[in-house]
């Protein structure tokens, strides 16, 4: 499979970001290990299968990137087999979700949506019947944005059968209200229930707050001030964008935004997304069930570094193997492109970059 690999690269925003490519020591990036050899075995062994890209980047310089060319689909259509490299724009999917949530924290600053303790309902005045129901009375922003609204949903389906809720989203025709119509099912706040439902209704507020469709306003609050400038957000029609599952970006710009997360929410002394609002955003909410918990719209856990005490890292998940982790404590940013969707063990893949490669040669 022919493979890209480029190593030890700067990943400034956005002026700095085309510095020489030279090859970085694994004691210069902190690592007991050559990663692109481990990585290279992973892959011909079979271990690694369908990764389209990796990148990881210590302290905002990229230590390691490496594309594979492999078959590839945008929102669900075939694209064939797609020759990936730096520049080639790739599904996110759930990632994309997670995106939103950044978007949510800067409109909320700007004073374009509600507050996380607002009632949710209220917000959506034109379903004025959903609103009058007394058991949707306690469901409030911050629960779609813990996906804890209580609401009957389940995308546990593959996302081509319309029995998969955020599929059957699509085709309803008004989005908001076939989320804000679901059974309640658990009161408010106690069991997290994944839902692209209520990344669905964040959206919304933000569009509507704005006055500008979700892509626009990325362009302007988040993508700009990035230097991410070529991005595709996919959607049933123009200005119905998917706020699910709808967007593309280079794994570079995957990993600036990673890079933000890191840094608190500013790139080059500039303050992108408040502080408090990352703060909160990756604050543990409630369990995900599997071992992880979940703050607002991005997972969160622990690694054990060293002897020291287990560090916090945040994470964006998208089917297909799209994942973006970030551990602070450690400098860590890594962003993975793959084509395995809606395959149940797509995450195996990642996660073994992420634990056996990085964090498994990562010195003390």
């Amino acid at each position: 499979m022919p493979r890209r690999a480029l190593l030890a690269a700067s990943l400034a925003t956005p002026a700095a970001a085309q510095a020489e490519w030279g090859r970085a020591t694994p004691a210069e990036g902190g690592f007991v290990a050559d990663l692109a050899e481990r990585l290279d075995f992973g892959v011909r062994s079979g271990l690694l299968r369908g990764l389209h890209g990796v990148l990881l980047a210590r302290e905002g310089r990229i230590l390691l990137e490496r594309y594979d060319d492999g078959a590839d689909e945008a929102w669900g259509r075939p694209l064939g087999q797609v020759a990936m490299g730096p520049e080639t724009l790739h599904d996110l999917r759930s990632v994309t979700k997670s995106v939103v949530g950044l978007l949510y924290g800067i409109a909320l600053a700007r004073g374009q949506v509600p507050p996380p303790e607002a009632p949710l309902y209220p917000c959506f005045p034109e379903f004025p019947d959903l609103a009058a129901d007394p058991a949707r009375a306690g469901i409030r922003v911050e629960h779609a944005l813990s996906m804890t609204m209580g609401l009957r949903w389940d995308e546990s389906g593959p996302y081509l059968d319309a029995r998969n809720s955020e599929i059957a989203m699509e085709q309803a025709r008004s989005r908001l209200r076939y989320v804000l119509e679901q059974p309640v099912v658990t009161p408010p706040g106690q069991r997290w229930i994944y839902s692209g439902g209520a990344t669905e209704l964040l959206g919304g507020l933000i569009a509507r707050g704005s006055g500008q469709s979700l892509p626009d306003y990325a362009r302007e609050v988040l993508f700009g001030p990035l230097g991410i400038g070529r991005f595709e957000w996919h959607g049933r029609e123009a200005g119905e964008e998917s706020a699910a599952s709808g967007l593309r970006l280079t794994l570079r710009d995957l990993a600036r935004i990673g890079e933000l997360v890191r840094q608190d929410g500013a790139v080059e002394g500039r303050q992108v997304v408040p502080r408090d609002w990352i703060a909160a955003m990756t604050r543990p909410v409630i369990p995900t069930g599997d071992g992880l918990r979940y703050g607002w719209h991005w997972y969160l856990g622990r690694e054990a570094l060293g002897a020291g005490s287990p560090s916090p890292w945040f994470g964006a998940f998208g089917n297909g193997g799209q994942r973006l982790w970030v551990l602070p404590a450690a400098g860590l940013t890594l962003a993975i492109f793959a084509g395995r969707y809606n395959t149940p063990d797509a995450w195996t893949g990642p996660t073994r970059v992420w634990r056996e490669i990085v964090l498994a040669n990562l010195r003390p």
